[in-house]
């Protein structure tokens, strides 16, 4: 039996801001030490990142008057604009004061409202983009899983997928939430779990982050780490063992595996405060992936009869510039197979659960026929990894 991902579908908020330009909104904020202001300008220089989008378009505002300051002119075409929506309208007011330049800080309450009306949007749209794809309907759809870390509502998003997309009344769900970066993992897990079980499953996996959403202004640097890093963005799955008419390129979900490393459980980790989600980003995150990374490949390996040598293609969650660094190096890794994953991290930042899904969509749309291995890392620290399988579309003339 084959369990694939018959297709994947990412979406990014419309507000696109630079990295150099939110750089000087954060540096230049009231309470900034001047050793903060450097630190901020440094780690925002050595991320990795040159844009990101978030639901705050006021962020973007501060931003743009950020590069007006600056003299720089906008980025040309549409993508330079910032395009703030609607239904975000207010989020620009509890979030920035544009007069003063500043960035407030609201409640979590106030937070995980912008959240959750963004959210259920989002989440919904990603979900249908990824169906429209996919050679099946949604009357198909036996399973939902969603996934996000970054909110909270209920009746929760699994909720809000069935009914706006017609979903069956029986579809059976399940949401996996405040798990982390590695949470698309044990979500496409248990989609290939129930493909398994049923033949005739068609499980949708969803996963959404608005990271920007619990960005704060501090000296520390595990705050500036994520304010230089985290960003917004949603991406779909549909998954399933059928036998159905394909027109390109799918992945099949060979095997997976997931380990505890020995240390690090207080250098990643998530809570919840007053004024949002505080997040531990620890400076040596990077180190610890690099002392473990080989050894929690090793059994996913050995069971696939690969080794990192004969993988040919790789999806690296891009938490950052240096865990990348840290990823190449230790397994001997080129420029260019680590170029889904940088090209993510540059382009759209670190969106959590959602962005290995954006690396896998790029090798995906590649359609190089053989094995990808898959990895992320999240609190604990846990390294969750996969081994997937880019299977070629139909040959002229055989597809539907």
């Amino acid at each position: 039996m084959t369990v694939r991902m018959l297709s994947i579908a990412t979406e990014v908020p419309d507000t696109q801001i630079r990295q150099e330009d939110v750089a000087e909104v954060f540096a230049e904020q009231p309470g900034m030490t001047r050793l903060g202001t450097r630190l901020v300008r440094a780690t925002f220089r050595a991320a990795g990142v040159d844009t990101r989008h978030t639901v705050l378009p006021g962020l973007g505002t501060l931003a743009d008057a950020a590069r007006t300051r600056r003299g720089d002119a906008a980025p040309p075409g549409p993508e330079g604009a910032v395009r703030p929506r609607e239904e975000s309208a207010g989020a620009a007011s509890s979030f920035v004061a544009a007069a003063a330049g500043q960035l407030l800080s609201p409640g979590t309450h106030e937070r995980n409202r912008i959240y959750t009306e963004n959210a259920r949007r989002m989440f919904v749209s990603v979900a249908r983009a990824a169906l429209d794809r996919a050679p099946v309907e949604a009357a198909d759809v036996t399973h939902v899983v969603t996934v996000s870390c970054t909110g909270f509502f209920a009746p929760g998003p699994d909720v809000r997928v069935a009914k706006d997309l017609g979903l069956p009344a029986d579809v059976a769900r399940t949401h996996l939430g405040f798990m982390g970066c590695n949470a698309a993992f044990p979500a496409l897990r248990a989609a290939a779990t129930a493909c398994r079980a049923d033949p005739q499953a068609v499980v949708l996996v969803v996963c959404l982050e608005l990271c920007t959403l619990h960005l704060h202004v501090r000296n520390d640097p595990d705050t500036v780490m994520g304010n230089a890093l985290f960003a917004d963005g949603a991406a779909a799955a549909v998954v399933s063992a059928r036998e159905v008419p394909l027109k390109g390129p799918s992945m099949e979900l060979v095997d997976f595996e997931t380990t505890l490393a020995p240390v690090g459980e207080d250098e990643l980790a998530w809570s919840v405060g007053d004024e949002g989600f505080e997040m531990i980003l620890g400076a040596y995150v990077p180190r610890i992936i690099d002392d473990h990374v080989v050894e929690a490949l090793a059994p996913l390996l050995r069971r696939t009869g690969e080794t990192a040598g004969s993988v040919p293609q790789w999806a690296v969650h891009p938490g950052g510039r240096s865990i990348l660094d840290k990823v190449q190096s230790r397994l001997g890794l080129s420029q260019e197979q680590m170029a889904p994953s940088r090209s993510v991290l540059s382009e759209a930042g670190n969106m959590s659960s959602a962005t290995i899904l954006f690396v896998l969509e790029r090798i995906l749309a590649r359609g190089a026929p053989g094995a990808v291995a898959a990895m992320a890392f999240g609190p604990g620290l846990s390294i969750e990894s996969a081994l997937l399988r880019v299977l070629p579309g139909p040959v002229d003339g055989q597809g539907e």
